[in-house]
């Protein structure tokens, strides 16, 4: 067992959320009781996690995708309305982190995905920011670009949109998670050989082809489970709690 206050002092120096210009609020979103001890974890606050949360008793949920985004209707009313009411009924914390998650060098997506996939990382892909957040790294021995799609179809249960660049064998590679298919011309000026990200836009496919590198969007919820299950089960070990991370099934 762990107070809320000290779980999310905790959380916050690990991930060190001021650092970032973030889309949503980081850290805890919804309060609940304040001991802690069974944490579940999941990418998206999605009524389903929260149902499935509530039927394992948990004290907190630590998600990738929580709410208060930037832009959106503050109004209290349908989804947002209903979702609220399930944490405030049953007590429960909710907690969340966009960007600190992502970023993370050991416990992030990014650096989650690099050690699923078997890419060694060698560096980050600058230009949408600071901290920059994608990655840049090698593959063991090069790769024809249809077996490398054949490796991350095994390892993420999910057939990746591949858009062919060039018919070079893959050594280097950039991602990114979620929707970052944003950081595609700047890991083509690095002269990576494939870059991949969670989701992928009309103009991605015309830039890929035109820069001449290959692009695999591997789904923003295939590539983003990992960070938070690492999250979860390191905050498990540190204070002895239980731990549950739910999947929700999620196509994009």
């Amino acid at each position: 067992m762990i107070t809320r206050t000290e779980f999310l002092a905790y959380i916050n120096h690990v991930l060190e959320p001021e650092r970032f210009n973030d889309y949503c609020p980081n850290g805890l979103q919804v309060e609940g009781r304040e001991e802690i001890t069974t944490l579940v974890t999941g990418v998206t606050a999605s009524e389903a996690l929260l149902e499935e949360a509530i039927e394992l008793n948990a004290d907190a949920i630590l998600v990738h995708h929580g709410y208060f985004w930037r832009g959106e209707d503050a109004r209290i009313i349908g989804m947002k309305q209903r979702r609220l009411r399930l944490l405030l009924e049953n007590d429960i914390n909710l907690i969340a982190y966009h960007l600190p998650l992502d970023a993370h060098p050991t416990l992030g997506n990014n650096a989650q995905l690099a050690e699923l996939l078997g890419i060694e990382v060698d560096g980050r892909i600058s230009g949408m920011g600071e901290p920059a957040i994608g990655l840049c790294g090698s593959l063991p021995e090069p790769l024809s670009l249809s077996a490398f799609s054949s490796h991350v179809r095994q390892k993420l249960k999910r057939d990746p949109l591949v858009i062919q660049g060039h018919d070079r064998p893959i050594t280097t590679v950039g991602w990114c998670t979620g929707a970052a298919q944003g950081y595609l011309q700047y890991a083509a000026e690095l002269g990576l050989d494939l870059y991949i990200s969670g989701e992928i836009s009309e103009p991605t496919v015309h830039m890929a082809r035109e820069l001449g590198i290959n692009y695999m969007a591997a789904g923003h919820h295939a590539t983003e489970r990992y960070g938070v299950k690492a999250m979860g089960e390191m905050l498990a070990e540190q204070f002895d709690i239980v731990h549950h991370f739910i999947d929700i099934d999620n196509p994009v």
